[in-house]
């Protein structure tokens, strides 16, 4: 067993008897092929959350603070975690983000670029949009339903994959991508909130 596939059981065997989860939408994700995972961004648990339903591995985007933490910093690249620097444009983390999607594998990322301290979806980041754009992958997005409150549901729904191609012969903007991007991770949102 590698340390992403333990690192996920072990997930699932730590946060499973603190909440109820449900996943939706599980038969919709692309079985292979370059994908830009996006969803929302509500707990700091989000990743390995998303990353123990998420029925492939996932190369997670994380912000370059986590991987200067004692213990954390070293396990992250581990999991497939690659830092980014926030507020800035990140060559390094662009060209290894590029190079996954191009090499058919799965990025996630949340476009927001922080948490949702309330709970409503903000504004989504232009790079969402560059990478759906130039990596050569569709953009699977996510929605996560909580609160995290101890025995009680937390859904993770995975919509119907957004297809760049006619984004790309368009020539769409990165800021137009985000917005289509947003706009499903809010459908998903407002269908699954009940």
């Amino acid at each position: 067993m590698n340390l992403y596939a333990f690192g996920k059981t072990l997930v699932k065997t730590a946060l499973t008897p603190l909440y109820r989860f449900e996943v939706v939408g599980h038969e919709k994700f692309p079985k292979e092929g370059g994908i830009l995972l996006c969803s929302n961004h509500i707990h700091a648990l989000d990743p390995p959350v998303v990353g123990m339903t998420a029925p492939r591995t996932v190369h997670f985007m994380a912000k370059e603070e986590l991987f200067k933490l004692p213990i954390l910093g070293g396990l992250l690249p581990k999991v497939n975690a690659f830092p980014v620097k926030r507020g800035m444009s990140d060559r390094e983390a662009m060209r290894t983000a590029l190079k996954i999607l191009k090499s058919g594998e799965v990025v996630g990322l949340f476009p927001e670029g922080t948490r949702s301290t309330d709970g409503i979806l903000k504004k989504g980041l232009s790079g969402a949009g560059f990478f759906a754009l130039r990596g050569n992958a569709d953009v699977v997005p996510c929605a996560i339903i909580g609160p995290y409150k101890a025995f009680r549901k937390v859904k993770v729904v995975f919509g119907e994959p957004i297809i760049m191609e006619p984004y790309r012969e368009r020539k769409a903007t990165p800021e137009e991508v985000t917005e289509a991007i947003m706009a499903s991770i809010q459908k998903l949102l407002d269908e699954n909130s009940k």
